[in-house]
């Protein structure tokens, strides 16, 4: 999750700062600064752009009261970041209780690597098909670069069924590939 303009140790501070007291400018500047990166992460999370705006929208929504709970001990980015997957897991969540199914967002930034653009087509699909727990934490270590131990942390696992999860979520997809 980059920091956009603002230095991260000294204004994210002051604008949390603000936005606790109740500043909608600061909360302004913070949505400049990191609405892209959130957006980013809820989509390669949710797959579906409805879903990420949800949850873009959601996030800084809540971030006057999470901000209360935010301790300046690590970057804000990082913080942020686990915010937005524990509010992406739990509209996933939802969405699954209530049995509707992801659409296929082609231009989801999954299906942006790769040279061959079948190929990015087949993977994107490949990872919309993984269950929600592989999803999750494929998308966390390998897109996001999330440790076991923080996605662990976020999903309320340990490192080891992360770490497992994530060699199932391999295993799916190198199958989904080679058909």
């Amino acid at each position: 999750m980059g920091s956009g303009t603002i230095s991260e140790h000294q204004d994210s501070g002051e604008l949390l700062r603000r936005v606790r007291q109740g500043s909608v400018e600061a909360l302004g500047e913070l949505y400049r600064a990191h609405a892209d990166a959130v957006y980013t992460l809820a989509l390669r999370l949710t797959g579906s752009r409805a879903d990420a705006e949800d949850v873009l929208h959601d996030v800084f929504l809540g971030l006057p009261r999470a901000a209360a709970s935010y301790r300046e001990q690590g970057r804000f980015a990082a913080w942020l970041g686990r915010v937005t997957a524990r509010v992406a897991l739990m509209r996933m969540r939802a969405r699954q209780r209530k049995r509707e199914s992801p659409l296929e967002d082609a231009s989801s930034p999954v299906a942006a690597r790769g040279a061959d653009p079948v190929d990015r087509i087949e993977l994107e699909r490949a990872l919309a098909r993984l269950p929600e727990p592989l999803r999750a934490v494929f998308v966390l270590k390998e897109i996001e670069g999330y440790s076991h131990e923080e996605i662990g942390g976020m999903l309320g696992i340990t490192a080891a069924n992360s770490a497992q999860r994530l060699s199932r979520a391999w295993k799916q997809l190198r199958r989904e590939m080679t058909r």
